[in-house]
C-alpha cells in the first residue's frame, strides 16, 4: 500500500487540475490503481447501466467495487455524517441536489478532460458537481389503446384516453411532468398556474389517472399514456414490447433535467472516485449511460453505436426541451406543489 502521506499529496495535486489533460489523467490512473477500491452510493449495477462502468473500472484499472442504493438526499446525509469515517467516495444525485452538497460541504472537485463538452447549466463552475447524463419528460403510449398518438400538450386535450402523471406530492418525475406541461402553456418555474389548470380540466373529465406509472401497471395495460422521464419511457417500452409503445418528447414544451456524481470531500479513495467521473465523461462511459437509456450529456459529440442509437430517441425531439432556468424558484414552488394539486387538480377528480 502506498505511504499515506504520498496518496494525500497526489490527492492535494489533482485537486488542483483546472481540468484533466493526458499527463494528469495518467498520474489520476496511477493514484487510483494505488488505491485499488472504490466505494459508492446511489449508483446500483442496475440504474443507467452502472454495471458496465464498474466492469470497466474493474478490469482496466483493478478497482474493486460495491455499492450501498439510497437517494440524493440520503447520499448527501452519509456523507455529512460520516466525515473522515467515510465508507462512501461516489454518489449520483438529481441535478437540484449538486448544489445542496455543495452548500453543505460535502464535495470536493475534479473536472475530466472532457469538460468543455458539458453545457454551462450542467455544471459547477468549480468542478463540484456536472450532469453526466440527462432526463426529459416524455410521454410512453400505448399504441393498441390509443390510436391517436399525442406529440404535445396540446394534443392530450383533444384526446378521449387517461393520462397518468403519478404522485406529484412524492415523485420528482411527477413534479417535472407539472413543469414541463406549464413551459409548454406559457408559464415558468414561479407561476404553476397553466399547468394547474391545465390538469385540472383533464380531472373533471375524468381523464387524470391515479394509478403509478410503473412498468408492473403498464404492462398490465392499466396505463393508456403517461408522462415520464425518457428513459424510463425507453426502457419500459423495451421491456414490455418495442412495437406496442411509442415514446414522445412533447412538441410544445418540456424539461429537462439530470444527475450528477459528486465525490465525498472526506473519500478515503478521492483519486478512485476521480477516475470512476473521468471513465464516466469519457466515450466509452457515455455509451454505457446510453446503453442504459440515460442520454449522455455529451450526446452532440459522440458517434452512438447502431444499437446503442436504437435504444435513444433523435435529437431532433429535443428541440422544445429546455433545462430549469430559475433553479431556486423551483425548489420554492415544488415545495408547494403537493397543496397547490389538492386545492386545483384533486378537488376536481372528487365531483
Amino acid at each position: 500500500m502506498k505511504p499515506l502521506f504520498v496518496s494525500l499529496l497526489a490527492s492535494s495535486i489533482l485537486c488542483a487540475f483546472s481540468a484533466a489533460n493526458a499527463a494528469d489523467t495518467a498520474a489520476l490512473e496511477k493514484a487510483a490503481k494505488s488505491e485499488g477500491q472504490v466505494n459508492s452510493v446511489g449508483m446500483p449495477d442496475t440504474w443507467a447501466n452502472w454495471k458496465e462502468t464498474w466492469s470497466d473500472l474493474s478490469s482496466k484499472y483493478g478497482l474493486q467495487h460495491s455499492d450501498t442504493d439510497m437517494s440524493s438526499a440520503q447520499e448527501i446525509a452519509k456523507f455529512a455524517a460520516e466525515k473522515s469515517n467515510a465508507s462512501a467516495d461516489i454518489g449520483d444525485v438529481g441535478a437540484a441536489f449538486g448544489p445542496v452538497a455543495v452548500a453543505k460541504g460535502v464535495t470536493q472537485p475534479y473536472k475530466p478532460s472532457h469538460w468543455d463538452q458539458v453545457p454551462e447549466w450542467a455544471k459547477d463552475k468549480e468542478g463540484h458537481w456536472a450532469l453526466a447524463y440527462t432526463g426529459t419528460i416524455a410521454f410512453l403510449v400505448d399504441k393498441q389503446q390509443i390510436k391517436d398518438i399525442p406529440h404535445s400538450w396540446a394534443d392530450l386535450k383533444k384526446g378521449k384516453y387517461t393520462v397518468t402523471i403519478g404522485d406529484v406530492g412524492v415523485a420528482a418525475q411527477a413534479a417535472n411532468g407539472v413543469l414541463a406541461a406549464n413551459y409548454a402553456l406559457g408559464g415558468d418555474e414561479k407561476d404553476l398556474k397553466p399547468a394547474l389548470a391545465f390538469f385540472g380540466e383533464l380531472a373533471k373529465q375524468g381523464r387524470l389517472g391515479v394509478t403509478d406509472p410503473v412498468i408492473a401497471n403498464i404492462e398490465k395495460g392499466e396505463v393508456q399514456m403517461a408522462v415520464v422521464w425518457d428513459f424510463n419511457g425507453l426502457n419500459y417500452r423495451d421491456q414490455i414490447d418495442k412495437n406496442r409503445y411509442e415514446v414522445v418528447i412533447p412538441s410544445d414544451g418540456s424539461v429537462t433535467s439530470g444527475y450528477t456524481t459528486i465525490i465525498n470531500k472526506y473519500a478515503k479513495h478521492p483519486n478512485a472516485a476521480k477516475l470512476a467521473r473521468e471513465y464516466i465523461f469519457s466515450d466509452a462511459g457515455q455509451i454505457n449511460l446510453a446503453r442504459g437509456y440515460a442520454r449522455p450529456i455529451r450526446a452532440e459529440h459522440l458517434t452512438l453505436p447502431a444499437d446503442v442509437q436504437a435504444k435513444l430517441l433523435p435529437q431532433s425531439e429535443y428541440k422544445s426541451a429546455r433545462p430549469i432556468k430559475d433553479q431556486a424558484a423551483w425548489d420554492k414552488t415544488s415545495k408547494l406543489l403537493p397543496r397547490l394539486w389538492q386545492e386545483n387538480v384533486v378537488i376536481n377528480m372528487q365531483q
